[in-house]
């Protein structure tokens, strides 16, 4: 089993990284700070905003199979550098062949979708049996209901097309009962899901951890051996990582909103941590970004029971155990693919 190694996130404007032979050295010169890290014991690494690195630190990253994540200061992903490819071709021509057949890819798009509608009932009903005194307009009662009605119509949906709406469908559903999920205290509130850009700091905080779970999945998908760029539910689109995006939606409302939610209700962050701008874009402060960062490591730590494998596993874990599964089914074990639906 894959080791669960950490990912190095550095969000400092001015650092850069360089070798010393078998580690990686970070140095932030504006605040006379040195660190130095073995190569062993990372997965990954995310660099946010103005960070520079040697081309010989990138080399000793691609000899481990490191992969690096370049971002904006504003969270949005500008590029990743991998090394050599060791994933099977075999596996991956399986894959491509798939994806261009319509009955196969629609019953992967079909376990994704039901999958991730479980999950999102389920941080709902949750939510719903441990605070039942913050649900008085019943807008997370309704929501569970309606979820049921679209993961039934899943179940009978006849192409891919279908499937995606349905799925589209569901998270406007979901995401219309969020803010009865945070705690009335904490300050922030939500109306709708807003992407490019986030028009407020709840969808701010979602857009950057779903941002840090693209991260891991990608990884998750090269490390069996699978491209990252062709998915089934997500389409092919130059640049989009459709196969990682696929990946994410059994894990959005289990890990990363339940991230989200865990900062907020515990006023781990607050609204003074985010500015908008004059386009009505919200970001995030320094200071709220490392919180998130850290919160988002704690949480792949936790240790988890997977619902398919029925094995513990520190969380983090769960995205390459997923990914294999794929991959599984892909090369013919299994008649369906798997997905997790978590409790």
């Amino acid at each position: 089993m894959k080791r669960l190694l950490n990912t190095l996130y550095i969000s400092t404007d001015g650092a850069y990284i360089h070798r010393e032979r078998e580690t990686l050295i970070i140095e932030i010169k504006s605040q006379e700070i040195k660190k130095q890290l073995p190569v062993l014991a990372l997965s990954g690494i995310v660099a946010l905003g103005r960070v520079m690195m040697s081309p010989e630190a990138m080399a000793l990253c691609a000899e481990h199979n490191i992969a690096i994540s370049f971002l904006t200061e504003h969270n949005h992903f500008l590029a990743q550098v991998n090394g050599p490819q060791s994933g099977n071709v075999l596996l991956r021509r399986q894959q491509y062949r798939i994806a261009d057949d319509s009955d196969r890819c629609r019953e992967i798009v079909r376990c994704i979708v039901a999958a991730k509608i479980s999950n999102a009932r389920t941080v709902l009903q949750r939510d719903l049996r441990n605070h039942p005194d913050d649900h008085g307009d019943g807008s997370a009662a309704d929501a569970v209901e309606r979820l049921s009605r679209i993961k039934k119509s899943v179940a009978e949906a006849d192409s891919a097309d279908s499937l995606r709406g349905y799925e589209g469908e569901a998270a406007r559903v979901y995401f219309s009962a969020f803010n009865a999920m945070l705690s009335a205290e904490s300050g922030f509130s939500m109306t709708e899901r807003t992407r490019r850009p986030p028009r407020d700091p709840v969808n701010a905080l979602l857009s950057f951890v779903y941002t840090l779970l693209c991260h891991d999945c990608r990884g998750a998908c090269e490390a069996m051996g699978l491209d990252p760029a062709v998915g089934f539910l997500h389409r092919d689109r130059p640049g989009r990582p459709g196969c990682a995006l696929d990946l994410m939606e059994e894990f959005r409302a289990f890990v990363a909103d339940r991230v989200v939610l865990t900062l907020i209700n515990r006023k781990q962050v607050t609204p003074k941590q985010f500015t908008t701008q004059e386009s009505g874009a919200v970001l995030m402060t320094d200071d709220c970004r490392k919180t998130v960062l850290e919160q988002w490591q704690k949480r792949k730590q936790e240790e988890i029971t997977h619902p398919v494998l029925n094995e513990k596993m520190p969380l983090g874990l769960a995205f390459y155990m997923q990914a294999q599964l794929l991959a599984r089914h892909l090369r013919g074990d299994t008649e369906l693919y798997p997905a997790s639906v978590w409790k």
